[in-house]
């Protein structure tokens, strides 16, 4: 019974081959007839359908944060700068825009009276001194922007941190 089917098969496909070898030999006499085939006619034919879509591209379709309406710029060296939008004075987390994204920084208690905020998730570390910010990124032990000042800042006042507004109230 095997052997019947596969000669059945067998028997198929050779017929199927005889015919389309014909057909392909009688298009190969009529196009070395004619001279040019008219490229219009090709370049007019509708494209098929994709069957299975193509993968979504992270790289073109990457997600772009809106800047915090209400936050404040910090221009750095080497023409670099971000958002700061939060009371560095009294909020428990600020939000810093850097790199398109929008990063959600918790404070962080420290001894030496400098601001710090961080967030262990992202890696995004911020850094605030009088004189100046820092911005730094845990991923690759990296410090993404130095000297860092707000407007007034260039002008002479001491950066907006929790320990300049202590000082000033004592």
């Amino acid at each position: 019974m095997k052997k019947l089917m596969i000669a059945a098969v067998i028997g198929a496909l050779s017929t199927t081959m005889l015919t389309v070898a014909t057909d392909a030999a009688a298009q190969t006499a009529t196009t070395t007839a004619t001279t040019k085939p008219d490229t219009k006619a090709v370049a007019k034919r509708p494209q098929p359908k994709r069957l299975i879509k193509r993968k979504a591209n992270p790289a073109k379709e990457a997600k772009v944060d809106p800047v915090p309406e209400g936050s404040e710029k910090w221009s750095c060296n080497e023409g670099l700068a971000f958002d700061l939008k939060g009371d560095m004075k009294r909020d428990q987390i600020v939000t810093v825009h850097w790199a398109n994204k929008n990063y959600n920084l918790p404070r962080e208690a420290t001894t030496t009276g400098a601001d710090r905020f961080h967030d262990a998730a992202t890696g995004m570390d911020l850094v605030v001194i009088p004189s100046k910010a820092m911005l730094f990124s845990d991923k690759d032990s990296s410090r993404l922007a130095d000297e860092c000042k707000t407007a007034a800042m260039v002008q002479g006042a001491p950066a907006p941190t929790q320990s300049n507004a202590i000082n000033k109230t004592n």
